[in-house]
């Protein structure tokens, strides 16, 4: 926390035995001055403010002190008050003014309000620990104190091309009791497991949301299990600038900041980026059956997106829309965003249901939204990654022409898709899969590859292995009836469903996971892996694991031994990637050889080199890349030649001519079990047969030509 060093601060009031005075409206929250504290706080339509104060853990306040008229600047109630202990404090507001739904005005001077811009919230400071539920003030604003020792730690930088992201559930990482830590589910216990993530070869980690979240949000039992199903995916935000205690071991002694800021620097050193996932669209306050924790008593009609008649628009899907082009809340995003990027030193952002962010008040999509282009502009958050989710549950699809500004990225829908079906083997694909390997310039042809994140499977969905165990979502254990998650999951069983002995299905099963992770890792465009899918991670059937906090969701370590293949095939490949520049172009390709090496940059084939069947029964293409062109000709690389056969036979490909001095060496044939279906990175096998492969049926193979 900032502390100010004015000397001249002394009190001008008293509240039963307590002094304050005036304060300063900016910044808002809670920040620390010489002697005292100075509390600002904006509403714009109540009548009255009352600031609150306890010490911590106790039931009741220890003093309520309204705010004079004359501490009122604008719309902006500021008092600092002396003589408080900093580290034993909470508090919060009382806001009084009319309670007029339909008007928009939800004001209730009974409730205790959270600040929107508390450093810290306590409440919930242990996991699942049951709270109080008679306690007047659930959720407690507290202050953070600026200390950590960053020494020469800062954001990385590391160009997007060259990223391979790795997403990540805090808890689920480590929570599984086979992962052997001792504060299992915690960022402490990530650090222990950096040497995993380093040796599997990913630069970046995306932290599905980390913010203050209530993980009793909505718990309830599981029908068939009595189970407790609680908010685990922590996709609800109820403070956007406080850590979530509940993934800290330290939790419970307030020590949640620095413990993530030691994580992070810890990444760091380990030349590991940190992505933050963040939800701007909603907050836990749901609809108006939900109840008010911060901004619905605050400022009801700033903060959400209403109806004409004080309804809330639902285009989030979880009963409220955050109105973020409203000026007070577009500045809040800012701050906020600028806190954790020079604060905890967060790499980039990643921004779930991104389109609702440009969206007018009353829900029009913008043609200029001033939100993303303030993000886009920022200067603080000038090298920070952007990264939208470009849709949204109201239905508006984004993907391809979200606002980019230069600056941002999107999770590309349309690869997930594209590569789902063509994995499965559905006629039509040839065409769109083209360029989804190439960075989809279809889609990005003014902004290049880099915009395009390319992922097969995320946290919402399938796991990888799961899209070739089921056709159909099993989600019983949600208590939904199996009504919740999308029916469209473009898998395939392999020919039964669900768990199986049968040793050829298994086969095949592991073989699409290879296929899908391969053509991933070979595609322009920054890759993104979702935690486990390296090992066979299932969810047993379930694509919409929100609720399961259990082995649904958390990481098996023992996967690592039982499907050693796919571990060490994701490794490598993944190392691949990172060993040959041609693979990561911040440019689209120019199908012409602008090196005079005698190769366009990249060329496609089929079963006959130079000819590609893009046929609406076509199943299978080839794609070669001329090192001579790696970034942008700058950078000497291997030619590289990827053979894709989706077909249920298998083909011979002929290979296309190498310059004389060159031969083709077999990097991955996803046909062949391990360890023969992919080699160490730089000690290839020559292929005998330098004119023609015989690509099985559904594999991938890849060459390199050196």
């Amino acid at each position: 926390m900032m502390v100010d060093n004015r000397i001249d601060y002394y009190p001008t009031h008293e509240h039963e035995g307590i002094k304050f005075r005036r304060g300063h409206a900016l910044p808002f929250g809670a920040t620390m001055v010489a002697g005292g504290v100075n509390f600002s706080i904006f509403s714009s339509g109540s009548t009255a403010c009352t600031l609150v104060l306890f010490e911590r853990g106790e039931a009741l306040p220890f003093a309520e002190i309204p705010f004079p008229d004359e501490f009122r600047v604008g719309n902006v109630y500021c008092m600092t008050v002396f003589d408080l202990n900093y580290e034993r404090l909470e508090y919060g507001y009382r806001m009084d003014g009319p309670f007029n739904p339909s008007a928009g005005l939800r004001f209730d001077k009974t409730a205790i309000l959270s600040d929107p811009y508390a450093k810290v919230l306590g409440g919930r400071d242990t996991w699942m620990v049951k709270p109080d539920w008679d306690n007047v003030y659930q959720y407690r604003s507290r202050l953070a104190f600026e200390d950590f020792d960053w020494e020469q730690d800062h954001p990385l930088e590391t160009p997007i091309e060259d990223l391979i992201i790795y997403e990540m559930h805090v808890r689920g990482f480590t929570q599984h009791e086979s992962s052997g830590l001792k504060n299992r589910g915690t960022f402490s216990a990530i650090r222990s497991k950096i040497p995993y993530l380093k040796e599997l070869g990913v630069n970046c980690v995306e932290l599905l949301p980390i913010y203050e979240f209530d993980e009793w949000e909505n718990s309830r039992q599981n029908p068939v299990t009595g189970e407790t199903l609680v908010n685990y995916w922590g996709y609800s935000t109820v403070n956007f600038f406080s850590p979530k205690a509940g993934y800290a071991a330290t939790g419970k002694f307030g020590m949640q900041v620095d413990e993530l800021k030691t994580l992070i620097k810890e990444l760091h050193k380990n030349g590991i980026e940190v992505m933050l996932d963040v939800v701007f669209n909603h907050t836990a306050e749901g609809d108006q059956r939900g109840p008010t924790i911060s901004f619905r008593g605050l400022d009801n009609k700033t903060y959400y997106m209403l109806t004409p008649e004080g309804y809330y628009f639902n285009f989030s899907g979880t009963g409220n829309t955050l109105n973020c082009n409203n000026p007070v809340v577009r500045n809040m995003v800012l701050d906020c965003l600028r806190y954790w990027a020079s604060e905890y030193h967060i790499d980039g952002f990643r921004f779930d249901l991104a389109a609702i962010l440009g969206r007018a008040q009353n829900g029009a999509p913008l043609s200029n939204p001033p939100l993303l282009e303030s993000l886009a502009y920022d200067p603080v958050l000038a090298k920070c990654k952007l990264i939208a989710e470009a849709w949204d549950a109201g239905g508006l699809y984004q993907v391809g022409s979200f606002p980019a500004y230069g600056r941002w990225a999107e999770w590309n829908g349309k690869y997930r898709d594209n590569l789902r079906k063509f994995l499965k083997g559905d006629a039509g694909e040839v065409g769109d899969m083209i360029q989804r390997i190439m960075g989809s310039p279809d889609l990005y042809s003014m902004r290049g590859p880099t915009a395009s994140i390319n992922f097969v499977s995320c946290h919402d969905g399938f796991s990888l292995y799961d899209m070739f165990a089921y056709n159909e979502k099993h989600n019983e254990a949600n208590g939904e009836n199996n009504n919740d998650g999308a029916n469209d999951n473009n898998s395939w069983n392999c020919g039964h469903e669900g768990e199986t002995d049968d040793p050829a299905i298994n086969f095949l099963r592991h073989k699409q996971v290879k296929n899908a992770l391969a053509i991933l890792l070979v595609s322009q465009g920054v890759p993104m892996v979702l935690m486990g899918d390296e090992v066979g991670r299932t969810q047993k059937g379930n694509n919409n694991t929100y609720c399961q906090d259990n082995e649904l969701n958390w990481f098996d370590w023992s996967q690592q031994e039982t499907n050693a293949d796919l571990y060490t095939f994701s490794q490598r490949i993944i190392n691949f990637r990172r060993q040959h520049p041609v693979l990561r172009s911040s440019t689209h390709f120019q199908y012409w050889d602008y090196v005079g090496s005698g190769y366009p940059d990249i060329s496609f084939h089929g079963t006959k080199a130079w000819s590609c069947d893009r046929s609406e029964s076509s199943r299978t293409f080839a794609f070669m890349l001329c090192g001579d062109h790696a970034k942008q000709g700058v950078i000497k690389d291997d030619m590289i030649y990827v053979a894709m056969n989706m077909y249920w036979g298998g083909l011979h490909f002929e290979l296309p001519g190498l310059p004389p001095e060159k031969k083709w060496y077999l990097f991955a044939n996803t046909d062949m079990p391990s360890p023969g279906d992919c080699f160490v990175p730089g000690s290839e096998p020559i292929l005998e047969n330098q004119h023609e492969f015989l690509v099985g049926s559904r594999s991938v193979v890849i060459l390199i030509g050196r």
